[in-house]
């Protein structure tokens, strides 16, 4: 699926996660929320002590934000994704609210810890639009608030440089995805899904996701220019991420 052209001429990516890969990611990849909920809330005990405010960044269907809330977390989910949004508000009811955001453009809500699980930066157009939310995220967090993110480093590529395509199936799902690498800091993922409708006639839908991939080394010298002592580690905690995705950890100097 190629680009859309923009009211004013200019072209425009389609929305990522619409309604029928918003459903499947839902119902069949919300194992990765659950493999890193327990190491992200360690992170945020402190911020759960002081009743902190938790503003997580593409919150997807909630599967992360429900484990937020039943720690006893306030809660702020956003998203990119309107379906996205919607699944969330029926999966994780106990949020204060959920937002439409969209980095690195939208004002991030002023919050005692950011979190994001999903390398939702790495949606973003470029390596300068990664560093702007980057930038925005840190700007957003109070004194002593925590940073703990996931993101797809260059290692992401090289590790699926040659991946063939891949078939996962649901009960009411199929979804076809193809992966190329066309540039060391591009990853590209084009999906076919088929959701069936409730008549048992199914529903086709075509989404390109590109993803940037960065080298991030770089970042905690960057956090760190905008206040935030951050490192990059392997993990949240103790679960096993996906070759080339690391995390991006850090704290607000008060």
């Amino acid at each position: 699926m190629g680009d859309t052209e923009a009211v004013d001429g200019s072209t425009a990516r389609p929305p990522y996660y619409r309604e029928n890969l918003a459903l499947i990611h839902h119902e069949g990849f919300g194992f990765h929320a659950d493999a890193c909920a327990p190491g992200i809330l360690e992170l945020l005990a402190p911020v759960r002590e002081r009743r902190g405010l938790v503003v997580e960044v593409g919150c997807g269907s909630g599967q992360l934000t429900r484990h937020l809330v039943e720690a006893g977390h306030r809660v702020i989910a956003t998203d990119a994704s309107e379906a996205m949004l919607e699944l969330a508000r029926r999966h994780a009811p106990g949020a204060e609210d959920f937002r439409l955001l969209r980095l690195p453009d939208d004002a991030v809500p002023s919050a005692d810890a950011i979190v994001s699980v999903g390398h939702v930066l790495s949606y973003l157009d470029d390596e300068a639009s990664v560093d702007l939310a980057l930038v925005a995220l840190a700007g957003a967090l109070r004194p002593g608030g925590v940073l703990t993110i996931d993101l797809c480093d260059l290692a992401w590529g090289i590790a699926r440089q040659h991946a063939p395509p891949q078939v996962w199936r649901g009960d009411r799902w199929v979804l076809v995805t193809e992966f190329s690498v066309p540039s060391p800091n591009r990853f590209v993922r084009m999906m076919t899904t088929f959701v069936r409708n409730p008549d048992g006639s199914w529903r086709r839908d075509d989404e390109r996701h590109d993803n940037v991939l960065v080298d991030t080394s770089r970042l905690p010298t960057l956090l760190g220019e905008h206040g935030v002592e951050a490192s990059v580690a392997p993990s949240f905690g103790t679960e096993t991420l996906p070759a080339g995705l690391v995390t991006v950890i850090g704290r607000r100097r008060r």
